[in-house]
């Protein structure tokens, strides 16, 4: 997988998830196997560049490259601002999200709202390409509902423009992340352009991701939700997708480590404060189906230390490797 200059380890990327994935998030789904990992959107508006979070956001030391920062917005002129500055900042490749079906998002007309005015995607697409050196992709869905699938039409103005890959999600707008995602979509709009497609949504195992590059014929899948307290998944897929094998299901001592190593990062890169309170959902995607766990997430969100949450942590996956080396989920795991 090639987008520009930059050559990808393989075609697994880790999809730009709002509040998930942020450098350690990242940086971990790396070192498990993802070849490319998307940053949280970061909005146009240059008056947030001097936020705390926006500058959290664009904080990229140590990451392996290509890093790729998601912008957001609605004006061509602000969105080409916010591109060049991110490209100062590090960023690699830019990624443009008109896939967000968040209302705050929408209602501002940025996001998944552009698929509805097509004249704006060119103007912002032509607009962002110019204005920076490296290579700039796009995130689309299918459409704004059902009645209108137009990710074809947006495909080509994309080529058209000098976007360098296209990720598509297997949704409409309308239907945010309800019901299942659909690949006919994807399959065409492959077959009518020459640039990458990235096909994204519902890719929850190694088979699943086997069937959705076979039968769309994209040049990669990009996981989301399904990574999150799995971030081995890229591997498992990668291995499944060179041998036709699965790998071992993850034991709980390897999960403890990557857990613990996980929270430590978090709290390195937030500080103990908020770092405390977003580990609590990673540490809760990770235990998440496992014996005692709903009984675990309720004791843990009223823990207020690091040092509370880390031995928690610990005492609960001992209790797990008590109980026998292999681990059973329950039907909330594949939820």
């Amino acid at each position: 997988m090639r987008i520009g200059p930059h050559q990808l380890r393989n075609n697994l990327i880790l999809a730009p998830m709002a509040g998930v994935t942020d450098r350690p998030f990242r940086m971990l789904c790396r070192r498990l196997g993802a070849g490319m990992a998307v940053s949280e959107m970061v909005a146009s508006n240059s008056l947030l560049y001097g936020s705390e979070k926006t500058i959290r956001r664009a904080n990229h030391e140590g990451e392996a490259g290509p890093i790729s920062v998601q912008i957001v917005g609605a004006d061509p002129r602000m969105l080409a601002q916010a591109a060049r500055h991110n490209v100062e900042a590090g960023a690699q490749i830019i990624d443009i999200n008109m896939g967000c079906p968040a209302k705050k998002i929408c209602n501002v007309m940025a996001g998944s709202a552009l698929l509805k005015d097509e004249g704006k995607v060119a103007q912002i697409l032509e607009a962002v390409v110019e204005a920076v050196p490296v290579p700039v992709t796009l995130k689309i869905r299918t459409g704004w509902d059902r009645h209108h699938r137009n990710a074809t039409r947006i495909a080509k103005i994309a080529e058209t423009s000098g976007i360098r890959a296209l990720a598509i999600h297997g949704r409409t707008r309308a239907c945010a992340y309800s019901g299942d995602a659909e690949y006919d979509t994807i399959a065409e709009v492959k077959s009518c352009v020459n640039i990458p497609v990235i096909a994204n949504g519902d890719i929850t195992t190694p088979e699943k991701a086997r069937h959705v590059l076979r039968h769309t014929g994209a040049d990669a899948i990009m996981v989301g939700r399904a990574a999150q307290g799995r971030p081995w998944l890229f591997r498992e897929i990668a291995h499944f997708l060179a041998t036709g094998e699965h790998l071992p299901v993850p034991q709980a001592g390897e999960i403890l480590r990557v857990t613990l190593g996980h929270v430590r990062d978090l709290y390195e890169f937030y500080g103990e404060h908020t770092g405390l309170r977003v580990a609590r959902r990673h540490i809760s995607w990770y235990t998440k189906g496992l014996a005692g766990s709903a009984q675990f997430r309720h004791r843990l969100n009223r823990m207020d230390s690091s040092t509370e949450q880390l031995e928690a942590v610990m005492e609960f996956f001992e209790d797990q490797m008590q109980r026998g080396d292999r681990l059973h989920y329950a039907e909330e795991r594949a939820a």
